[in-house]
């Protein structure tokens, strides 16, 4: 090849943890099981002057020139190889990859070929990492103590405790806390946050006439009451569980048609204020309590389960391996923050996780199979075995006698019912009826959820290179050693998940409050106090405010584990309350606005947004739970209630979704991203679903007012909570005074407002 490659863009921003995870967990074990032998810093010999063990070796390439051209897998010499196209370069040489390594590898290059930036190999053998030393300077595995309250200012200054971590970190920075925000935008940002939807004009206005000291403690628990606070919140967690109505890749293709009833259970622990503690326990192992909370295991069993693509072992053990990968990397990385599938070749490379700890607790997601967790009552299932049981006999009765007939003729089994007479054929005929009578009779199968079940008891090896086949030592089923020590136990009830569970929800656990408590600020400012929220390790963000966080989830686990406790703390901070308002002075010195001296503007996600636009115009079906609709621009129920593939490319529905933003389904998501193209745009304007809105909005808005100037003030106080301003109202009744049909005039106008950036944004 004549191509070099040099390094990546130094202007170009780094990958981030999703890809690096993507890398680690889908693209080194392909190197370690089949390239590592002859291209890595280990091998015995190496061949071509290849090196695939580090980013340098790979950047470089080999004696055919680069290897690699990332965003261009057809033209990497790597694809090519693998795919036997280039002769006398056929690798590896004694059998071809699977189809599932080819595809991980092509993802991998089409995504810029990220890859971690210190060029490690694997790991030698023996202690790799001094755990206390770990334990003392790491900030996260630390234990958590609550800090006292900082003094900030007079003694006479009222700061809630949020505000005091604040402004203490603020001091000397030369940054100036923005003032509070108006009540219209309060108002405003609290329902967005809490329920998805805008408020109501009648709502807005009977906050800023209630002047009583506790007004705004009373629109935050009128909405933390409202049923649709469980549809926000529980969305955010199903970004966290790769939530998703099955429908994956090639090797993952099966649909799950209950995966719906996992995200109702999500919606009514978030409504019922579940302790999370408990929260997290039943996700992990609710199917030993109850076959309610089983249905929670569905964070499990909703994600891809691979299968094999042949029968040969090599496939059955890449199939497994692929599975127990997305078990372990979702458990980790949305409970513990930590990326503990990266620890499944070989010890992690940054963190203090080894490769005994990941087959530890992928062995006990190795005994929790997939299964259907019953939802309908005893005797509705009694009712529909005893009816399969009874097409089951009456099936054997008509085998049996065209049996006895064809013994008696002494013919075939397939010439029976030619010869025989015609009684034989009446008594037939009879049996068939009957069958067809009881086949009618067959009530609709009982109702099940997907979850996960006991299937076995047994620990695991270490896989050799990531490699199933390839057994090391057994490694038995146990906690993180950085989070439980030297000396944790060794879980035997069953799989370990009942063990597993307890030891996540350990108040003593330095990780699980702190990530919960960082997840819930990310949605409350856009930003966590900890900016990589599924990764809270050596290479993950340090907390901007370290004691805050400490703080909050001392103060957490103090309060139960309340979620909705949680969110009046912080929405009832000066913090939460501050204005958007831009500063120069502070902007020059903190534009990141790590030091939270004003809120962050943000755009709606796009669930909030089409939400909304349902809401204004009327057309919103606010009907709880249930089945998924199959396209969700063609619903008029709320978007989390939409049907989505894990493949994310199935549907014109899925394109909308991910044109704004919505996170693809196949792993965890920690956080939003936001882009601006102009697909969005061109959406506004030409969507089917959009013009829709608009003439629904254009007829609320003529038949709620009784005239022109009634009608923009009800347009802008349903969409904006706010009334026009002068140039705003002219310009509205200048275009809507033009001549031609009214109707048109209006649905158009109605259109311009609900594309506004002012609607999908909240400030």
């Amino acid at each position: 090849m004549g191509t070099a490659l040099t390094a990546f863009s130094q202007d170009a921003p780094g990958p981030s943890d999703e890809e690096l995870n993507y890398f680690e967990s889908h693209v080194r074990p392909v190197f370690a099981a089949h390239c590592y032998e002859c291209h890595s810093q280990k091998a015995e010999k190496l061949k071509a002057s290849l090196y695939l063990d580090s980013k340098a070796g790979i950047l470089k390439g080999g004696d055919s020139g680069a290897v690699v051209i990332p965003g261009k897998a057809e033209e990497s010499l790597l694809i090519r190889a693998v795919r036997y196209q280039v002769e006398d370069l056929e690798m590896p040489p004694k059998k071809k990859l699977s189809d599932a390594s080819v595809s991980h590898l092509t993802t991998w290059i089409k995504m810029g070929a990220p890859m971690p930036d210190d060029g490690t190999r694997i790991a030698e053998e023996g202690p790799s990492f001094d755990f206390e030393k770990f334990r003392k300077e790491h900030w996260a595995f630390r234990p958590v103590q609550k800090p006292q309250l900082p003094t900030v200012g007079s003694r006479e200054e009222l700061l809630s405790p949020i505000d005091a971590f604040v402004r203490a970190r603020m001091h000397g920075s030369g940054v100036k806390p923005a003032s509070r925000a108006d009540r219209r935008i309060l108002i405003r940002r609290a329902h967005f946050t809490l329920i998805g939807l805008p408020p109501t004009p009648q709502e807005v206005e009977a906050f800023i006439r209630d002047e009583s000291p506790d007004a705004f403690s009373k629109v935050i628990d009128r909405l933390l009451a409202s049923p649709h606070y469980g549809e926000r919140w529980g969305r955010h967690w199903l970004d966290v569980a790769r939530y998703s109505d099955g429908m994956g890749a090639s090797q993952d293709s099966k649909a799950l048609p209950n995966a719906w009833r996992y995200r109702d259970w999500v919606i009514d622990a978030f409504n019922r204020d579940l302790p999370y503690d408990q929260f997290v326990k039943y996700q992990i192992a609710g199917d030993l309590h109850d076959n309610y909370h089983a249905l929670a295991t569905g964070f499990f069993a909703v994600g891809p389960t691979y299968t094999s693509d042949g029968g040969d072992p090599e496939s059955k053990a890449q199939a497994e391996a692929e599975t127990l990968s997305d078990r372990v990397d979702t458990f980790s990385r949305a409970f513990l923050a930590l990326t503990a599938a990266c620890a499944r070749c070989h010890d992690h490379k940054f963190d203090p996780i080894t490769a005994a700890d990941y087959y530890a607790i992928a062995g006990i997601f190795r005994n929790s199979k997939p299964r259907d967790i019953p939802v309908a009552s005893q005797a509705e299932r009694d009712v529909f075995n005893n009816v399969q049981s009874a097409i089951k006999a009456q099936e054997k009765i008509i085998n049996e006698f065209l049996d006895r007939t064809a013994r008696g003729l002494k013919v075939n089994r397939k010439e029976v019912e030619a010869k025989m007479s015609e009684a034989s054929r009446r008594d037939l005929q009879a049996l068939r009826e009957q069958l067809d009578r009881i086949r009618k009779a067959v009530p609709p199968k009982p109702a099940s959820a997907h979850g996960l079940g006991e299937s076995g008891s047994g620990d695991m090896h270490i896989a050799i290179r990531g490699d199933l086949r390839k057994k090391g030592p057994v490694a038995p089923r146990k906690f993180l050693e950085i989070v439980a020590g030297p000396d944790r136990p060794h879980f035997t009830d069953g799989s370990g998940r009942r063990q597993l569970a307890a030891a996540v929800a350990d108040p003593k656990n330095p990780l699980t409050a702190r990530v919960m408590v960082n997840r819930i600020w990310l949605q409350h400012f856009g930003q966590g106090l900890v900016r990589s929220p599924s990764n809270f390790g050596i290479i993950g963000q340090k907390p901007t405010h370290p004691e805050l966080l400490d703080w909050l989830a001392a103060t957490f686990i103090e309060n139960g584990w309340s979620m909705k406790k949680l969110h009046r703390q912080i929405m009832l901070s000066g913090t939460w309350q501050q204005s958007s308002a831009y500063h120069g002075e502070s902007y020059a010195k903190d534009g990141d606005n790590r030091f939270l001296w004003r809120m962050n503007p943000r755009r709606l996600d796009v669930e909030a947004w089409r939400d909304s636009l349902l809401a204004v115009s009327g057309d919103l079906d606010r009907r709880l739970g249930g089945a998924p609709d199959e396209h969700v621009l063609e619903s008029t129920r709320r978007t989390i209630y939409g049907k989505l593939s894990r493949n994310f490319d199935r549907s014109v529905s899925e394109e909308f979704l991910r044109i704004f933003d919505f996170p693809a389904p196949r792993s965890t998501s920690a956080a939003r991203t936001e882009s601006t193209v102009p697909q969005q745009y061109l959406f506004t304007l030409n969507s089917p679903f959009i013009l829709a809105r608009a003439e629904s909005l254009a007829r609320r808005l003529q038949e709620g007012a009784p005239d022109d100037p009634a009608r923009i003030a009800l347009a802008y106080s349903l969409l904006f909570q706010r009334p026009p301003n002068t140039a705003e109202k002219e310009t509205g009744l200048t275009y809507l005074a033009q001549e031609g049909d009214r109707n048109k005039h209006w649905k158009h106008y109605a259109q311009v407002l609900l594309g506004t950036h002012e609607f999908m944004q909240m400030e």
